[in-house]
């Protein structure tokens, strides 16, 4: 073999060794992806949110009287009976120093209160004698009447005087009585708190017992400490009596109606059911934990399951709620991630003997993860999950390896 023989050979070798390199390099391979078939399986359209436990009706007890309430020796979770359990004890608070001033305007009070009293009483003696009279005067008409001395119209003159008298001094005795508690009522303006620390013993203080049965479920103002009319003290409720409050975004919860299935979970137990109860008609502001302002509407729940179920939950415990607006057991759906729109239609690609197909489908109800298919895929069929831009009408597919990218 001559020099040049020899160097053809060696370089059409190369030659043909490179043409195969090239053509196995730029040969079309198929594309690795990820699929998912298309099966039919229960389907549940749902809206929630975080919400909260709470006793359905919560009983505050307030402070009936401004005083210095003693402490209360009560603690959360206590049990409670009506009107027998005592919270909570008030002593009236000392009185106030007198200035110069208000000391002479509450002594002359007293001193005009005492005469009033004086006169008042006058009134009533001048009232006593003037029903005195017309009584004697009634008695001696009705004696006279019998052997017809005096006309009929002269002993009703007689009857309607008495009872005239009589009204009047029943108004002086009243009149008398006022002035007597007015009188109290100014000399009370003058005690002073040496005068009310000496009688404190003898006070008797204000008893506030439990206006229902049940459980404490917490103390406002526990340690004595003088407290006004109308604070509050303590919330009373049943925790068997228990509900759910959730606040929806508004445009979720137009979705909701009374009655519908909700779904409680990641409360610590197994997952519970409830049903709807009421969606309040007032609307509120809220903002989110990224600053975002948004309007929120409160909805009420009520358990569906015995209380064996959740009888470990109590007063303001936290749950997650999904109310069902919609569920079928048996739909045929697909992960939204394997469906993309084009323009106004949803599609997908459908593996075809081997290669990506373009199919168009119809979609009925979805949720964040899923979609129902109506039309356009038919049960066992595999399409593409998570189709990258390598994913192409006609392109080869295979199944990605276990661990691949």
């Amino acid at each position: 073999m001559t020099v040049v023989i020899r160097r053809l050979l060696i370089w059409g070798s190369m030659g043909l060794i490179l043409a195969a390199g090239l053509a196995f390099a730029f040969w079309p391979r198929p594309v690795p992806v990820d699929f998912v078939t298309a099966e039919r399986g229960p389907l549940v359209v749902a809206v929630g949110d975080e919400g909260e436990t709470r006793v359905r009706d919560v009983f505050v007890l307030s402070a009936p009287v401004t005083g210095f309430m003693r402490r209360i020796d009560l603690d959360v979770g206590d049990q409670l009976v009506a009107d027998v359990t005592e919270i909570a004890r008030i002593e009236p608070i000392d009185p106030s120093f007198l200035d110069v001033r208000s000391a002479a305007q509450a002594e002359a009070a007293v001193e005009a209160g005492e005469a009033a009293l004086a006169l008042a009483s006058a009134e009533v003696e001048m009232a006593a004698a003037e029903l005195d009279f017309a009584d004697s005067e009634l008695q001696r008409a009705r004696r006279l009447i019998r052997s017809d001395t005096i006309s009929e119209r002269a002993l009703d003159d007689a009857e309607r005087v008495f009872r005239t008298k009589k009204a009047a001094l029943a108004t002086a005795q009243a009149g008398l009585r006022m002035r007597e508690w007015e009188l109290e009522r100014a000399r009370a303006e003058l005690v002073s708190p040496a005068v009310g620390r000496q009688n404190r013993e003898d006070c008797e203080c204000v008893i506030l017992a439990a206006p229902v049965s049940g459980r404490l479920l917490r103390i406002h103002q526990e340690s004595e400490a003088v407290v006004t009319s109308g604070q509050p003290l303590v919330d009373i409720g049943d925790p068997v009596d228990l509900e759910i409050v959730v606040d929806l975004l508004s445009e979720d919860a137009v979705k909701v109606e009374a009655g519908q299935r909700v779904i409680i979970e990641d409360w610590g137990g197994r997952e519970l059911n409830g049903r709807v109860k009421r969606v309040e008609p007032t609307g509120f502001m809220k903002v989110s934990a990224l600053g975002i302002e948004e309007q929120r509407v409160n909805v009420i729940i009520d358990f569906a399951d015995p209380p064996e179920d959740w009888q470990r939950l109590g007063h303001g415990y936290r749950v997650e709620v999904r109310v069902v607006l919609w569920e079928h057991d048996a739909v045929l759906k697909l992960p939204l991630t394997a469906l993309f729109r084009q323009g106004a239609v949803w599609t997908t690609f459908v593996e075809t003997d081997g290669r990506a197909a373009l199919r168009p489908v119809v979609l009925g109800q979805r949720t964040d993860l899923e979609a129902q298919v109506l039309e356009g895929l038919e049960e066992g069929e595999r399409v593409v999950l998570y189709p990258s831009d390598r994913v192409v009408e006609g392109v080869r597919l295979e199944a990605r390896a276990l661990g691949g990218t």
